[in-house]
């Protein structure tokens, strides 16, 4: 069965230094998803969870033509996102662009700094496991120009090819099935510099890949070239276009969009992955497990309601989202950003107010934060950051307003401990 795939095309970095997020292919999930579920145990976040009534109203769904939804839960065919999740990294190159220095040197510009990153945002409930079980560079049979990679090129035919091949230099050394997700570190040399064009992609529910070991190799990032700060290193912040590319295999959409940056900023990794840290939001640490249920409050009903907000990179219990929803496709969300956790970057803390439209697919723009300092320029001076959402953040005594859906979020105030108090006025 031909699966449903789609493309994304990104800006180029010279024009739209925000749009650096990588591309995603995304496949339609169909009943071959058993066969992926066999192997990792569950689908991406907490699918099988039991979930309250009361959060119903804000499960938000999209339809059946919106590939990588923002929707809950997340689709089956995704790599889990909970527990222990095996990632098999292979370094690769070409008989016209060998590799440069050793294959653990390019594995070493992604770990540890990816587990920490995931084990951060998730609170300690994704173990992501590293495994480079072949230590040398994998030089494939054809040159890179004969596999016709650019960018936005599709699963077929080229990296369909460049997969079958990559599986058989693995063998007999790798066992695909023992691993939940496949990160391909290609030779940096290979291709363009990513500061003219952006080639890393996943292919994401691919259940049309070619098999290994018994099992389709359907979550597959490919990372080149080498992404940096704007000052020219990519030592400390290059590592981030992996956790933003694996987001993908988690079932995670774009959130750039071919304007750019400029409806989420750096308030996610899956907008913007260049320069200084920043987290997911928190509507996507509950989509994937990392969040659970009593942690969410679902503000659905007419009237007013307060909510307390713990800071979201906190570990401590306490509610960290609060969702408002408009309708079965689209709702506000609210959280507390402060500089922390993965947060390094946060110039302004305060209350996160954004839309999620689980009917808008990955590139389309299904998330838009909503800025409490219109055209203010920003307050973050960190390279490649949008920076006139940098400010987004709601204070105390600011208020949100769409009049459109008779919705009203007030920042009421701030408490001692660090928590925010909300007012949401519906009707």
């Amino acid at each position: 069965m031909q699966l449903s795939r789609r493309w994304i095309s990104r800006p180029r970095r010279s024009s739209l230094l925000a749009a650096a997020a990588a591309l995603v292919i995304s496949a339609t999930a169909t009943a071959s998803t058993g066969q992926l579920l066999a192997r990792t145990g569950s689908a991406a976040g907490p699918v099988s969870a039991a979930r309250s009534t009361a959060l119903g109203p804000c499960m938000i769904t999209g339809s059946m033509g919106v590939q990588m939804s923002e929707g809950m839960p997340t689709a089956p065919g995704y790599s889990r996102s909970t527990g222990e999740v095996r990632a098999l990294n292979l370094m690769v190159d070409f008989p016209d662009a060998r590799g440069e220095g050793s294959a653990m040197d390019r594995y070493g510009e992604f770990f540890p700094q990816t587990q920490k990153w995931f084990e951060t945002s998730s609170y300690g409930r994704l173990a992501y496991r590293a495994d480079a079980p072949v230590k040398d560079w994998l030089t494939m049979p054809r040159k890179f120009s004969a596999y016709g990679i650019e960018r936005g090129a599709p699963f077929d035919p080229g990296y369909r090819t460049l997969v079958e091949d990559i599986v058989r230099a693995a063998d007999p050394d790798v066992d695909f099935a023992a691993y939940d997700l496949v990160n391909i570190l290609v030779t940096p040399n290979a291709g363009p510099s990513a500061l003219d064009t952006v080639l890393s992609v996943t292919f994401a529910g691919n259940h049309e890949a070619p098999m290994a070991d018994g099992v389709p190799v359907s979550n597959a990032s490919f990372v080149y070239s080498r992404q940096d700060d704007g000052s020219g290193s990519y030592a400390e912040t290059g590592y981030r276009v992996l956790p933003h590319e694996n987001g993908h295999v988690f079932g995670l959409p774009d959130l750039y969009t071919a304007d750019g940056g400029g409806a989420v900023g750096h308030w996610d990794i899956m907008s913007e992955d260049w320069g200084a840290n920043n987290d997911l939001l928190g509507w996507h640490k509950w989509k994937l497990g990392w969040l659970d249920d009593n942690q969410v409050r679902c503000a659905a009903t007419p009237g007013v309601s307060e909510h307390l907000l713990s800071p979201l990179a906190s570990r401590s219990d306490g509610t960290k989202l609060t969702f408002v929803p408009l309708n079965e496709q689209m709702g506000y969300a609210l959280e507390v950003r402060t500089r922390a956790g993965n947060d390094e970057a946060v110039c302004k803390p305060g209350v996160l107010v954004y839309r999620v439209d689980a009917d808008v697919d990955t590139g389309q723009g299904p998330v838009t934060v909503a800025d409490s300092a219109r055209d203010s320029g920003g307050c973050t001076r960190r390279p490649n950051v949008h920076a006139e959402l940098s400010d987004a953040p709601y204070g105390p005594g600011e208020t949100f307003v769409d009049r459109d859906h008779g919705v009203r979020i007030t920042v009421l105030a701030q408490e001692e401990d660090g928590r925010f108090r909300v007012q949401v006025r519906r009707g």
